[in-house]
């Protein structure tokens, strides 16, 4: 049996590393206005990050259509059996539900397709995509794949570095940590993800001090098997965040990803992203590298 996996562009994987290990992207919308790009496909990175400075319209993201998601599913049917479907957290996205529309839209004629919220955002998402698609290439069947991604998405933890909650704010994704807007504007947000949501874990007063916080969130982690760091703009910041991770885990060679549109609308520029997956020393899920 086949097994391919699927998921959205709010995981942040690039679409490059999506075609080397077998992974369909379904993107979101990201809108200026009248005008409205598909994430990864009518707008890049750079152009979205060149264009959020330039324009004097805040962007808007929208998640993809039933119809979109039924269309990717087809194209997998003519190679594989079954289907795989991670996806952002269904609290901060309507992507989720589309893809359970777009499952019924095949009826019983499609492959059988699992559609799973991963109640996670960006690298995190990423690092379990990844992951299930290493699994499924090894040649599980869906349900022992299916039984390996419940297992795998408590095991990651997540956390954010924003340079402002201005843009977050402005996109309404801020949930319970709405209350830092009370906070001084010169201070830099730190966020996590739980229970599908949005929550503060601090502020810091300088960049620097944010790249500390990263550090000893890894540092204080037991563990780790898997690592990837999301960007927006400064892969200044990477290369000096990677190397002190490095220090004192050299075992692992974190995964970098760049922060699109979907997820960049809501961070801005200068958001960083750390997440991991803490598992035990015999965990039997795999490793991923590179």
């Amino acid at each position: 049996m086949t097994v391919k996996i699927v998921t959205d562009s709010s995981s942040d994987v690039s679409l490059e590393l999506a075609q080397q290990l077998g992974i369909s992207i379904v993107p979101l919308y990201v809108r200026f206005g009248d005008e409205v790009y598909r994430d990864q496909v009518d707008i890049s990175a750079d152009e979205f990050y060149q264009k959020l400075a330039a324009s004097p319209v805040h962007p808007t993201t929208a998640a993809p259509s039933p119809g979109d998601f039924a269309k990717v599913y087809k194209k997998l049917a003519q190679e594989a059996d079954e289907i795989l479907s991670i996806h952002i957290s269904s609290k901060v996205s309507a992507t989720y539900n589309a893809a359970l529309q777009g499952r019924e839209t095949l009826g019983k004629t499609g492959p059988h397709i699992e559609v799973i919220d991963s109640h996670l955002v960006s690298a995190a998402l990423g690092l379990v995509a990844i992951g299930m698609a290493k699994i499924a290439e090894a040649g599980e069947e869906l349900s022992q794949v299916v039984e390996k991604v419940h297992q795998y998405i408590p095991e990651i933890r997540v956390m954010c570095l924003l340079d402002t909650l201005k843009y977050i704010a402005r996109g309404g994704r801020l949930g319970k940590a709405a209350s830092l807007l009370k906070a001084m504007l010169n201070v830099k947000p730190l966020l996590t993800f739980r229970n599908g949501e949005v929550h503060p874990v601090g502020l810091v007063r300088n960049r620097g001090k944010g790249l500390n916080r990263l550090c000893e969130f890894v540092k204080s982690t037991l563990n780790v098997q898997d690592l990837a760091i999301a960007h927006s703009v400064n892969p200044g910041e990477i290369n000096t965040l990677r190397e002190r991770v490095s220090s004192f885990l050299p075992q692992l060679k974190p995964r970098i990803l760049r922060l699109g549109p979907a997820l960049g609308t809501h961070g801005g520029p200068g958001t960083l992203i750390v997440a991991l997956r803490e598992g035990k020393s015999n965990n039997t899920l795999g490793t991923v590298q590179g």
